[in-house]
């Protein structure tokens, strides 16, 4: 990372962040727990983790979606989680979503001109021809025909209805944008076409994106930072050159392993990654990862491991980095 990405300021910071919903029984289950990391202006984040790791649900908490349980969330310098129903209303404008599935998240009774013009409402865009030009620049915008506008959107393709969520998104001229996973429901033919396009409107628009995933070779290709959660933790963060040269923890060296390489001069680690991920209503003590990793000891059931920061914006948490940064 260069220093002047290093000197840029975030746009959103987010503190200690924990989310548990109650579960059967009375059980609480721990979905997010003291989760912490910072957002630069125009910059993209990579949320990622296996299925269950609770990075959706940390996106949608940051956006207030979800409630919060604790923590903060420091937005261009405000605490949105203590601002109140009503002065939240005055961020929505600035903070948005693009859904996982491009078509569960169209209402398949509306052209597209009127799902568009449901977020333009949303900012009292007026209406009449006005407005039919905002909606044929979002529709061009996203590499679509304005008058794909009279359609709907069982008439499109996957890619191309996740275009149009993503024009949905950008309608009120927002300026963070959590990605929540937007291109696993794609064909591997479209992922491409999409997550270039995401590329050239964060560069065009200023855009400051969050990013989830479960993919890491996808964050590598978009992202200038990203942020490894397992189970309801952050287990690794930095900038992404950084985390992907020298991957301090055995969860992102394991999920590195399985990521697959264009290169065939190239070899990734083999790191053995057994087992399915324990449940959030009974984490494992200590280090939630231990259970899985192959260089767990004792002392890893006994204490949950601080973020040690290893110079510039990288941190693990494991009590062995060092370690086993040695004897790689």
């Amino acid at each position: 990372m260069t220093l002047a990405m290093e000197s840029v300021a975030p746009l959103l910071i987010i503190e200690a962040l924990v989310k548990r919903f109650s579960g059967r029984g009375g059980r609480t289950v721990h979905a997010v727990e003291d989760v912490s990391f910072s957002i630069k202006r125009g910059t993209t984040v990579g949320l990622v983790g296996e299925s269950g790791s609770g990075k959706t649900t940390a996106g949608r908490t940051l956006l207030r979606l979800i409630e919060p349980t604790g923590g903060k969330a420091v937005f261009d310098g405000v605490d949105i989680f203590a601002l109140s129903e009503r002065d939240m209303r005055a961020y929505r404008q600035r903070m948005q979503i693009i859904f996982q599935d491009p078509f569960s998240s169209l209402n398949p009774r509306m052209r597209i001109e009127a799902i568009l013009g449901e977020a333009l409402d949303a900012c009292n865009y007026p209406k009449g021809a006005k407005r039919k030009e905002r909606v044929a620049e979002l529709l061009t915008l996203v590499g679509l025909a304005p008058e794909h506008a009279r359609r709907f959107p069982h008439e499109f393709s996957g890619g191309q209805r996740q275009r149009i969520g993503i024009a949905r998104a950008l309608a009120v001229e927002p300026e963070f944008v959590v990605a929540d996973e937007p291109v696993s429901a794609l064909d591997v033919s479209v992922q491409a076409q999409v997550l270039n396009l995401l590329s050239d409107l964060q560069k065009r628009l200023g855009l400051t994106l969050l990013f989830i995933a479960h993919d890491l070779s996808v964050v590598e290709y978009l992202c200038d930072e990203v942020v490894v959660m397992y189970l309801g933790r952050v287990m690794e963060r930095g900038p992404s050159r950084a985390v992907y040269a020298n991957p301090r923890h055995p969860y992102t060296r394991a999920l590195l392993a399985t990521a697959p390489i264009p290169d065939p001069t190239r070899r990734r680690e083999h790191v053995p990654l057994a087992g399915d991920i324990p449940s959030p209503i009974n984490p494992p003590s200590g280090c939630v990862f231990r259970t899985r990793c192959p260089h767990a000891i004792a002392a890893c059931a006994e204490i949950v491991p601080p973020a040690d920061h290893l110079g510039g914006d990288h941190h693990v948490a494991c009590i062995r980095h060092n370690e086993l940064a040695q004897a790689s």
